[in-house]
Formats: C-alpha cells, structure tokens, sequence
C-alpha cells in the first residue's frame, strides 16, 4: 500500500484557476495564478538539468539499483521484525552516507504479528487444498484447527439477512470487486461482522480485479467486544468455486489452520533526513514512502519504491548543487502496513499547535 504525503508547513495559498483572482489567508499573499504561473516558468532550466541527470546523467538506474540492493540483502520488512530494523540502520546510514542534512531517527512503538503456518481444506463436497494468507493481526486458530460447514455471503447486508444461519460457520466473503476503498472494507471488517453474527472464522476473496490464483494478505481491524476469530484471504478463484458449490445447494466444509501469534509492541522508528531551505526554512515540503512490508513479498513495489524514489528526489537536488527556498524533508515510515503507525506518530510529533 503506497503511503506518499505532502506537507506544507506554513501559510497556505489557494487560487482560483479559473479567475485568475488570487484566494489568500490573512490578507498575507494577493499573488495571481499568472504570477504563480511565471515563477514556476523560470524553473525550466533547474527542470531540464534534474531530469537530464535522472534520465541520462550518473544517476541514471540509480533508484533501481539502490532498491534491488536493499531488498535483495534485507528481504521482507514485516512491522516488528528484526529485518526491519535492519532495513531502517542501513536507510539511516546511506543517508547519511549521501550527505543529506538532519539525518536521524525518531522512535515508534510498532505492532508485532507472525504469521506461522497456515492452511486451509476443502474437505465437503470434495477434498480441495486451498491457498490462503492469514491477514494482518488474525489471532491464530488452535492447534487441531477449525473444521466447520461454511457460509457464503456476497455483502455484509447479505450477512446480516441471513444471520441466523451463520451461527458456528465459517463465513466466506465472495464480494464482488468495484474498487479498491470500497472492496477493500471486507477484508478490513469481515472478521468483526462474522464475528458480531456467531460465525467460528472469516475467509475473504483476496481484493483483487485479477487473479492468477494468488491470496492476498493486508491489515484487518478487531472491535472491543466483538470476539475475536481468526481471518484470511482466499483467492478468487476459490471464492467463486465456493459460491458457484453453495448455490447448487451443496454442503461445503472447510478446515482451517492458523498459526498466527501477536506479540508486545516492538520498538522501531522513522527515518528522516533533509536539504535545509535557504529562504524559508521553517517551511516543510515532505516526500515520503514506507520502508515495512508484508511478509510474503521483498516489497519492492510496496513500498520501496515510493521510499527510494522519495530519498532519489533529495538526491537529485544535492548532486547538482542546489538549495531550495523551502525545506525538502524525506520521511520513510514504519509499520504502515499495520495502519499507518509510523505516518501517524509523525502527525503526533509534528503537528502544529491549535
């Protein structure tokens, strides 16, 4: 999940694009959109040279290889691991080691779950071994597993019409997929709204428009008061194979096993560091991505790439000798996986006072 933030630290501007008429705070700024206009204009040549320099210059692949190195060496950075923290010294010495400013680290308690083994079968109305991936926070099942005829449901709403059967089932979430924020609320809340209705364990269709028979893993949420079961994803393949069974009326059981363990909070931090404005220097514009990942994956893409792309940008502009009027402030959070722990300690740390 790509975590990239922009902070403006200061006085606001906001102009109407279509008036030209400038919208200002506290009678501070009556600059036009024109003048804004003209004074970006003058930054073609700075422009030019950082893309030259990022395209065919030294630093051409250099964010590539910069991230192949870190992932290849760390591997998976799952919140609370020790590869993590591996991963957060080497960031905290390669910054410094690229000279940038105010390089340091700022501490934050962070979420500790291991996944362990898990497995899930198909034992009604044949033998089926699925593939799954236990998501984020799941308590773990006991060790015999759970065994239990199952639920399909394409909705919450569904769920809740047909609540009283869902009593000591494994309710199994075939939700069809509109978009990510909104099918994503299955995998977030499904345990808790099973939970709510008796149901023994939650299993979602991976959240997904495509498939190539691979589960996706993410964060899900428990509520207070609501118990907790355990919950994973199926692929989608598996979830319209379980439907297609139910709605011929046939009595599907499943097996589940999860070894899933939540352990204390484990200490971590983000990662900071910065060119220092020559102007306005109390004025921030943040760039950032996430250093943690899940850990069934190297995260390159989720998100070493927003991060090193983000360190690449300060890069840029240090190697060509450049001092920006505003502070460029590089962040690479932590545990954001887990709900964006590291991004959320920041705005704590950093917010201004009311």
């Amino acid at each position: 999940m790509k975590f990239l933030l922009f902070t403006f630290v200061g006085v606001v501007h906001l102009f109407s694009l279509n008036s030209g008429k400038a919208i200002y705070k506290n009678d501070i700024s009556r600059r036009t959109f024109q003048e804004i206009k003209e004074e970006i204009a003058r930054y073609k040549d700075v422009a030019k040279a950082i893309i030259n320099l990022a395209v065919y210059g030294k630093a051409q692949n250099r964010s590539y290889e910069r991230l192949a190195l870190l992932v290849d060496t760390v591997g998976p950075r799952p919140s609370g691991s020790k590869s993590l923290e591996k991963a957060i010294q080497i960031m905290y010495q390669n910054l410094q080691e690229d000279g940038l400013e105010n390089v340091h680290l700022e501490p934050v308690k962070i979420p500790h779950w291991e996944r362990g083994e898990e497995s899930a079968v198909m034992l009604e109305p044949r033998v089926h071994k699925m593939a799954i991936l236990g998501l984020g926070s799941s308590i773990g099942t006991p060790p015999e597993g759970i065994t239990a005829e199952v639920l399909v449901v394409t909705s919450f709403e569904e769920l809740q019409r047909r609540a009283p059967e869902a009593r000591g089932k494994i309710v199994v979430y075939n939700q069809p997929y509109v978009n990510y924020s909104k099918t994503v609320q299955y995998r977030v809340q499904g345990a808790v709204e099973a939970a709510k209705v008796g149901a023994l364990a939650s299993l979602i269709r991976s959240v997904a428009s495509f498939s190539i028979y691979s589960p996706h893993t993410g964060i899900q949420e428990y509520q207070d008061g609501v118990p907790k079961i355990p919950t994973a994803c199926i692929t989608v393949e598996d979830a319209e194979m379980i439907s297609r069974m139910a709605s011929r009326g046939n009595r599907i059981v499943i097996q589940l096993k999860m070894g899933a363990k939540n352990y204390p909070d484990a200490d971590s931090f983000n990662t900071v560091a910065e060119i220092i404005g020559s102007k306005y220097p109390e004025q921030v514009v943040l760039v950032s991505g996430h250093l943690d990942s899940w850990d069934v994956g190297q995260g390159a893409m989720d998100d070493g790439g927003g991060a090193f792309i983000s360190w690449e940008a300060l890069s840029l502009i240090k190697d060509l000798g450049l001092r920006p009027k505003r502070t460029l402030r590089l962040v690479l959070w932590t545990a954001e996986e887990q709900g964006g722990i590291g991004g959320f300690q920041y705005y704590q740390l950093h917010k201004e006072p009311v």
